[in-house]
């Protein structure tokens, strides 16, 4: 089934929080009632300060509480080149209008996070293979010098082809979509699971880059689109597990070089992978951006 064949159903009108425990954002019934007195913008700005940010604002022993786990935590791609823009698809729930609706998941409460995997609205658990994603942000114009306090927002299917928020049987689940702030280093990190191979697609990962955490809440003040093709290896090894259905047929049946994104040049969006099936993979891509 193709992305365009595939039926879209509203999202339901409730909305509900449910943090990773790992997450900033999980800072207890003070923190949120301090930040949803703010606008979307100005509480991005807070966590956009780590920890200490939050601390200011409730002004509380946060800093303390919390600071040991705020500091805990090979790239593929061409070196120093810009990522080419891709498009961002019908499913991108980015405030944009596709496929017939203007979702955005980037305003809700809890969507800046590292850990993909959990729904936040329902609590249920994207299944498949271990993945973390490390995307690190320069700037070609700049010897490719990091792009601290850049943004990026990343979103994929599940191991069985599915996008949240738009496919039957998942449009009330909101994960494997998520936003993190590059640290100084340029570097944003996901942990999320190996996405499937639907019909017509070369396994990906579709992002986009904002300027700031704070103006990452509708696609309007993106910076650049574009998408992360997974090398061939992984993805068989991947597809041979439990819960990837006809992944493996479907991979079988495209190639990078026929794929509707890809097929003018993939080098400098070709993800470097280590890692095992059994393990788990980490994909690293170096996002080269002119600014």
């Amino acid at each position: 089934m193709t992305d365009q064949e595939r039926l879209i159903l509203p999202y339901p009108a409730d909305e509900h929080d449910d943090h990773d425990p790992d997450d900033l954002n999980n800072l207890g019934l003070q923190a949120d009632a301090a930040m949803l007195g703010r606008s979307v913008m100005d509480r991005r700005r807070v966590l956009g300060l780590g920890v200490a940010g939050v601390g200011a604002l409730l002004g509380t022993g946060l800093l303390g509480a919390f600071g040991a786990r705020a500091q805990s935590g090979a790239a593929g791609g061409a070196a120093c080149t810009v990522i080419p823009p891709e498009t961002a698809g019908p499913y991108p729930a980015d405030g944009s209008v596709a496929s017939g609706q203007a979702l955005n998941v980037l305003t809700r409460s809890g969507i800046v996070r590292s850990d993909l995997r959990r729904s936040l609205g329902t609590g249920a658990v994207a299944a498949g293979v271990p993945l973390t994603l490390r995307l690190k942000l320069v700037n070609v114009n700049s010897r490719c010098a990091p792009l601290a306090g850049y943004a990026v927002y990343v979103w994929h299917c599940t191991a069985d082809g599915q996008y949240s928020l738009y496919s039957p049987g998942v449009v009330g689940e909101d994960y494997l979509r998520g936003v993190q702030a590059a640290g100084p280093d340029g570097v944003v990190t996901f942990r999320t699971v190996f996405p499937g191979c639907y019909a017509g697609r070369w396994p990906h990962v579709h992002f986009e880059v904002y300027p700031t955490l704070g103006s990452a809440t509708a696609a309007r003040n993106r910076v650049q689109t574009s998408q992360l093709a997974l090398p061939e290896a992984a993805c068989r090894a991947a597809y041979a597990t439990a819960g990837y259905g006809p992944s493996a047929r479907n991979l079988s049946g495209t190639s990078l070089t026929r794929d509707m994104v890809f097929r003018d040049g993939y080098a400098s969006q070709l993800a470097a992978l280590t890692g095992s099936a059994g393990q788990g993979f980490t994909a690293a891509l170096t996002v080269g951006l002119a600014r």
